[in-house]
């Protein structure tokens, strides 16, 4: 993504449902979304037509209904956004962001013990 523009909030809703359950109709994601957006399906449309043009989904044709897709993996914009934030708020030090978290009392017992064992893990890959 990143010569693609970043994907705004209500975008990131339509590419969660996407992500679960592509391809899917713009019915199909009107109810999904309706109970926690209250979007009708023209809200839905609208936003689709927008993030065909950005290339962040794709449109089947063929049938009665369009079936849309993700051409963005979840995990590509998990990193990207994580990078942007680490260097917007944190001044590019991830340090300072996992701190905040363990501080802010954001990662329980069971996470804390992943994430000891993730830096466990780069720190053998790396005298590898």
């Amino acid at each position: 993504m990143h010569e693609r523009e970043w994907l705004t909030d209500a975008e990131l809703k339509i590419m969660n449902c996407l992500w679960d359950r592509s391809p899917m109709t713009a019915p199909e994601l009107t109810r999904a979304l309706e109970p926690q957006t209250g979007w009708t399906r023209h809200t839905v449309i609208g936003l689709l037509k927008r993030m065909i043009d950005k290339q962040t989904v794709r449109v089947e044709e063929g049938g009665a209904l369009k079936r849309y897709h993700p051409l963005i993996r979840r995990e590509d914009v998990q990193r990207e956004q994580t990078t942007a934030l680490v260097g917007r708020l944190f001044g590019g030090n991830a340090l300072r962001l996992v701190s905040n978290l363990v501080d802010g009392g954001a990662l329980d017992e069971q996470e804390i013990e992943e994430l000891s064992r993730m830096l466990d893990e780069a720190k053998r890959r790396g005298r590898e």
